[in-house]
């Protein structure tokens, strides 16, 4: 695979490229401590908080991969009107990410609150009410939607964390109003149905979102994974797969063809966020009119740097930049 033109892309062409993401919006909360003794109040681990931060989470996370890689953004999703919503939003200005698209609802803004002892997750607390959204909210963001690729965007991806948002009509809102434009959509799935990302040009599940949508049991091998994309494909009604598979790298499932993408050798540290990332640099290649192929490569290298990262991370221009030299 050619990585000069993969460097010369990244360095340049890629601020011009337009994104919207839609989908389900969260803040990721770390406290970080050390574990000193147990209480005496009940039989758990008293952690001394050391130091502690907040990161855009979900389809934010996807958002702030590409802002930090240059990409011109739009975010669409909902949020709560909270403490959470006000750190979301100050951190997404931060970032130069265009946000007019959240729409504010009667419910919480989706949190996520990690404690971390030593380099151990202790306990996640979770704010949220992931019931699906309908009604007048869902037709806000539908409304939105339709208008922003009207002004122009050059691919959309549907991040789906299961909290809502993307139900059915609204992902199949998206995926007609794109197809009509001529703009590529990405969806990074969650659950088994599928059929309501029927239309969509790409889908980019991990092994284990893969393998629950099959009727029949695959390994995480070359061949079984082609088979199983190629199902995909011909029952979801979706037109490319590309399959993220842990220490196997990647595989790029295409009409005419296939690529088969070797993991970088990498100390993996923690894989929270890195479909994010991969979802993100990889719409970000074709929207800037990189071949697909191209495009998993890039993703398959800023996955390996986000692995190495401990917590939700989204990779820079400048460290993509040097993985590529």
């Amino acid at each position: 695979m050619d990585k000069q033109t993969m460097y010369n892309f990244i360095a340049g062409p890629a601020e011009k490229c337009h994104v919207l993401v839609v989908g389900d919006v969260m803040l990721d909360k770390y406290y970080y401590g050390e574990v000193t003794r147990i209480s005496p109040e009940a039989p758990v681990p008293i952690t001394h908080v050391t130091r502690q931060k907040e990161t855009l989470g979900g389809a934010a996370n996807v958002a702030h991969n590409l802002a930090r890689l240059g990409c011109q953004i739009g975010l669409a999703g909902y949020v709560g009107e909270d403490y959470h919503c006000q750190s979301l939003t100050d951190k997404l200005t931060a970032q130069g990410i265009e946000f007019r698209g959240l729409i504010t609802t009667n419910r919480p803004t989706t949190t996520k609150l990690r404690v971390i002892g030593g380099h151990q997750q202790m306990i996640r607390l979770d704010f949220e009410e992931p019931e699906e959204m309908t009604g007048p909210y869902a037709e806000r963001l539908h409304n939105f939607v339709d208008s922003r690729l009207a002004e122009g965007v050059d691919a959309v991806i549907i991040s789906d964390y299961g909290k809502g948002a993307c139900t059915a009509e609204t992902c199949r809102k998206i995926i007609e109003i794109a197809a009509q434009q001529n703009i590529p959509v990405l969806v990074d799935p969650k659950g088994t149905d599928w059929d309501k990302y029927r239309g969509a040009d790409y889908i980019t599940p991990n092994f284990k979102e893969l393998s629950a949508v099959l009727p029949m049991k695959i390994k995480n091998q070359d061949e079984d994974i082609e088979k199983g994309a190629r199902f995909v494909m011909k029952n979801f009604g979706i037109k490319q797969v590309l399959a993220t598979r842990s220490e196997h790298g990647m595989s790029l499932v295409m009409e005419n063809g296939v690529t088969h993408i070797p993991t970088r050798a990498q100390e993996v540290f923690d894989v929270s966020g890195a479909g994010d990332t991969v979802i993100g640099v990889f719409a970000l290649g074709l929207a800037g009119g990189v071949t697909p192929e191209t495009s998993a490569y890039m993703a398959n290298l800023a996955a390996s740097v986000v692995v190495a990262k401990l917590g939700t991370y989204a990779v820079s221009k400048e460290e993509l930049l040097e993985v590529l030299k």
